[in-house]
């Protein structure tokens, strides 16, 4: 059949289709917002105390899953295959105002477990103790991967015995260096994505779990981000950043094709919250983060992110973006909406949110989709919420928390699950660690994302090449092209995880693309265009033929792909191909900014910088490199890429520019003073909040981020011995500066 008439024919029966009544759906009534307390009490509530202060749209309903005393300070959850639950918990986070013993490790990760089946866990272990604040952890079969802070190290823990708690300990990834940056700035993630790599935020880089190895690439310009990542079913990447003040972005492309945040993506007023409580709690004052009515004004503390992708919920609920506001006591759900190739965020509710409440001591720090269906929430349950650097003396919010007693608030930890009074989530305990890699290819088109994920991970982790005439037959099932028509995507969904576990495996069979490229679902030509980056790298000539004809493709995702894969191409027939695409679709604003990016191929920004400082002795240059690696670590969120700040959805700055300051460029001194003590008040007239203090990084750091930045300010660079000297100077110096402390 000929691609016109197959999408003729494809395009008919969905109109047919698509006249058939509609499911029923669920009823979805949002709470009215009560009359706003504005300054209420801090008491610790307990977990049914709490949870009376909740308030959900109808139907929905949350319960408890466990609390102190078995768990304490979580802020993050993972399940094994088995459907034990790790739980990271960070045991000295601000213990008190002053933030004192922070960085003892003293921390643990649990292992908790549900034994009857009933939702609620009953047995728990200290899996891991004596740790440095974890905050990323994979399980991978009955291994766990786990990230401490300050530290790039990646380390597998093994109860080889039963008993619970980890007796083998082996690293995978070693990085003697200690991270820099203070709490906020610190990795996040650890997820397994759909095309196999390991991906956590701020670092260029990602990780492959193959034949018993951590390997390792590096990505030029992948978004970065702060506490919390996910994935939707194609595998495109959720950030935020909460010291941005930023709810989503990253999320238009996969993050191999680098960052786009086209403005529009979130939707007239979706950077708003809608809290039920006073947040008298908020680092910047009251003037620029609150309402009249004393609520928050703009997302501040966004954390710990999830793509719903359960079953267990209402259907429409599946692929919507949870989003977590432990400042403003609340969780966002935003209605994830392609709008001819740009993905749009709204809030699903007309100024309200999906889970709100008027506890203060409620900090929902992350949602996850659990193999049950039901979505869970993390909350680290405790007064403070902000890290010591903005709760030291001259902060706006360190009287709020001495007067609300918001210091003596910690210890404790709740994890909740939502569900719906109409929907029985699952009962049955997972059992896919005993499986065989034969069983585990059933799961592959689970409804639940937890199931297909995890299948998938497993498979690449026992890495079975018997397996593969068995996937390639379901990567051509049939009978998804009905079943797909017929609105049951399972099978659609299984067949993206057979081409990339086939992927995994080694194996990107050329005729299996080809056929996949005639699928009748989109979602499976996208897959199959992506996983041809392999062969346009490898120098494949033959495919891009066959790819040429998706040019015509009906669905612009589909079109957008392709221009994205192209870059991948060295051939001038690609840099044709990006030529047609652009006269044919000029006028689509997603499709002209993949293809101006694809166009650049090699013009990569370690390129720029490495032609911007050609002139520099050869001595600063590996300064300038290294301070490159830590601003894309450190600084990049909030002063964005090219140094000019990132810009809010209303048009301003989250940051001063750094390109083209005096302050930057003239006196070395001013530079090294704000990186060590940070900065607060008013810069050119505007008031920015507050500038991080950096000091508790060595003065090799601190010169090389510094030099990086004078660098691209065509300016020179700065030695330890500048830092050194400027800290012996400034040692007693207490608290931020202000422009007007450093004389201007």
């Amino acid at each position: 059949m000929k691609r016109t008439q197959f999408f003729f024919f494809y395009s008919l029966l969905v109109i047919i289709i698509s006249c058939q009544a509609p499911p029923e759906k669920y009823k979805d009534i949002i709470y009215e917002r009560p009359e706003i307390v504005r300054d209420p009490p801090s008491d610790f509530l307990s977990p049914l105390e709490s949870m009376e202060t909740f308030y959900l749209p109808e139907g929905y309903k949350v319960e408890l899953v466990a609390s102190e005393p078995m768990i304490n300070e979580p802020v993050a959850i993972a399940w094994d295959g088995d459907g034990k639950m790790y739980v990271a918990q960070m045991e000295t986070y601000m213990q008190n105002v002053n933030g004192d013993g922070t960085d003892e490790p003293i921390s643990r990760i649990m292992l908790l477990e549900d034994t009857d089946g009933d939702g609620k866990m009953d047995k728990s272990s200290v899996f891991i103790d004596s740790l440095l604040l974890p905050r990323m952890i994979l399980p991978l079969d009955d291994r766990l991967l786990v990230n401490e802070t300050y530290s790039y190290n990646i380390t597998s823990y093994r109860d080889t015995d039963g008993d619970g708690v980890a007796d083998e300990k082996t690293p995978l990834y070693v990085n003697p260096n200690r991270r820099g940056g203070n709490l906020e700035h610190q990795q996040s993630g650890l997820v397994w994505n759909l095309d196999n790599w390991i991906y956590t935020t701020y670092n260029p880089m990602r990780f492959r779990y193959a034949k018993g190895e951590l390997q390792v690439d590096t990505l030029d310009n992948m978004p970065s981000g702060q506490w919390g990542l996910t994935q939707d079913d194609l595998g495109h990447m959720y950030y935020s950043s909460a010291g941005g003040e930023n709810p989503a972005y990253g999320f238009q492309q996969h993050p191999t094709y680098g960052n786009v945040n086209p403005e529009g993506r979130l939707s007239e007023g979706f950077i708003e919250p809608w809290p039920v409580v006073g947040t008298p709690d908020v680092q910047g004052g009251a003037e620029r983060r609150l309402r009249e009515d004393g609520t928050l004004n703009h997302f501040t503390g966004v954390s710990g992110q999830e793509i719903y992708r359960g079953h267990a919920l209402p259907p429409d609920a599946y692929g919507d973006l949870f989003i977590p506001e432990p400042v403003g006591r609340l969780i966002r759900r935003a209605k994830v909406k392609n709008e001819n190739g740009k993905k749009v965020l709204y809030n699903a509710y007309e100024q309200k949110e999906f889970m709100a409440s008027i506890d203060l001591n409620f900090r929902p720090v992350q949602a996850k989709t659990g193999p049950d269906g039901a979505l869970y929430i993390v909350d680290m349950y405790r007064g403070i919420i902000q890290e010591s650097n903005w709760t030291r003396e001259g902060s706006h919010i360190r009287p709020v928390i001495v007067r609300k007693g918001l210091d003596k608030n910690f210890g404790k930890g709740r994890i909740y699950r939502i569900v719906h009074e109409q929907i029985e989530p699952g009962t049955n305990k997972p059992d896919l660690l005993n499986k065989s890699t034969s069983e585990l290819l059933d799961y592959l088109g689970h409804p639940n994302g937890w199931y297909r994920n995890t299948a998938q991970k497993l498979l690449m982790v026992k890495y079975d090449e018997s397996v593969v005439p068995k996937l390639k037959d379901l990567a051509l099932e049939t009978k998804t092209f009905w079943n797909s028509l017929a609105g049951n995507t399972d099978f659609v969904l299984q067949r993206i995880h057979a081409l990339w576990t086939l992927e995994g495996l080694g194996v990107v069979d050329e005729e299996l693309l080809r056929n996949a490229f005639d699928d009748v679902d989109a979602r499976v030509r996208i897959t199959a265009i992506q996983l041809c980056d392999v062969l346009l790298k490898e120098g494949n000539v033959e495919i891009l033929s066959h790819l040429e004809e998706l040019m015509l493709d009906p669905d612009i995702n589909v079109v957008n792909q392709l221009t994205l894969s192209l870059r991948n191409s060295a051939d001038a027939k690609a840099t044709e191909m990006l030529n047609a695409i652009s006269e044919k679709y000029g006028n689509n604003e997603i499709i002209t900014t993949s293809v101006f990016e694809s166009l650049k191929k090699d013009d990569s920004q370690l390129q720029k910088l490495k032609d911007r400082i050609a002139a520099q002795p050869q001595r600063f240059k590996g300064r300038i490199f290294k301070g490159y690696d830590i601003y894309k670590q450190t600084c990049i969120t909030c002063h964005g890429s090219d140094l000019m700040g990132v810009k809010n959805e209303d048009g301003s700055l989250i940051a001063p520019p750094l390109i083209g300051s005096q302050r930057v460029i003239e006196d070395k001194d001013i530079l090294v003073k704000i990186l060590l003590n940070g900065l607060t008040g008013p810069v050119d007239g505007k008031d920015y909040g507050i500038m991080l203090p950096m000091k508790s990084n060595d003065d090799n750091w601190i010169a090389n981020v510094a030099s990086y930045i004078r660098a691209i300010n065509d300016t020179t660079t700065i030695s330890n011995r500048d830092v050194r000297k400027i800290r012996e100077e400034t040692i007693n110096k207490e608290g931020y500066w202000t422009l007007k402390d450093l004389g201007e």
